[in-house]
């Protein structure tokens, strides 16, 4: 009997679907595993030579994606590119949140432009692709919408405006599973680990540090941003049916170490 795709006639967004530099990020990873599984996928990044490159991977095995330029810390932006896949293919069935930007330093060192730009960019953003995901997902009575937080949520350290945009994100995530049920629509959350992605080696990361941070795990093994895309594949199918608010730690195992580890 031939096996059926997993996301077989699913229409999906991926945001941050490009990537900082060349290589597999989150986004970019989880973009090609649901157009591999049979969703037709809609790339919205800042950067449209990032997202045509996702893209190119795409079409060269046979998927199907197209590319939309957007700001998603803007409501016109998110609002377009919601329309933009309902146009392409008829509806809207998978949405993941994936864009998120970094932010250091204590509430004493943080600048309040740079507080509000993350939480606008890691927090407001998915408020808004959901405020225009949500209702082309219940006309149909089904729908899964994947947020991204981090691990920076539950261990922090130093980056107390991104420690609490990514812990917005997990309460934004409980509260959209209770607020969207009644539209048949999962929300769920990935909280990934210390991955090693473009985003990270692209600011020169030592081996040494490399090292070091996949000593931090538990299984002592380096996360990747296909972990992640694995992770927000199985929400986005029909296999997690019955999963919603849930919070999924994607780290090896480092959230159960001390927080003195790694």
């Amino acid at each position: 009997m031939e096996s059926k795709l997993r996301l077989e006639n699913k229409v999906a967004i991926v945001t941050g679907a490009g990537s900082v530099a060349s290589g597999i990020g989150n986004g970019r990873a989880t973009a090609v595993l649901f157009a591999r599984e049979g969703a037709k996928v809609l790339l919205l990044d800042q950067a449209r030579a990032a997202a045509e490159e996702t893209r190119e991977m795409i079409l060269k095995e046979g998927g199907t994606a197209e590319v939309f330029v957007a700001d998603v810390s803007r409501a016109d932006d998110c609002r377009a590119g919601v329309e933009r896949a309902v146009a392409l293919w008829g509806k809207l069935d998978i949405l993941h949140n994936n864009v998120g930007i970094s932010g250091r330093g204590t509430v004493v060192e943080a600048e309040e432009a740079l507080w509000d730009r993350v939480m606008a960019v890691n927090v407001k953003s998915m408020m808004l692709m959901g405020k225009y995901a949500v209702p082309a997902m219940a006309v149909r009575k089904s729908g899964s919408i994947i947020n991204i937080s981090s691990i920076a949520a539950l261990r922090p350290r130093g980056l107390t405006p991104y420690s609490a945009s990514k812990g917005a994100v997990i309460a934004l995530t409980r509260a959209m599973a209770i607020d969207h049920a009644k539209d048949g629509i999962r929300v769920n959350c990935v909280v990934p680990g210390p991955m090693y992605t473009p985003m990270v080696f692209s600011r020169g990361m030592s081996e040494e540090l490399r090292e070091r941070r996949k000593k931090a795990s538990p299984l002592g093994i380096e996360g990747t941003g296909w972990d992640i895309g694995y992770a927000a594949l199985f929400l986005a199918s029909d296999e997690a049916r019955y999963i919603t608010g849930v919070i999924i730690p994607v780290d090896g195992g480092v959230t159960l170490t001390s927080a003195s580890r790694g």
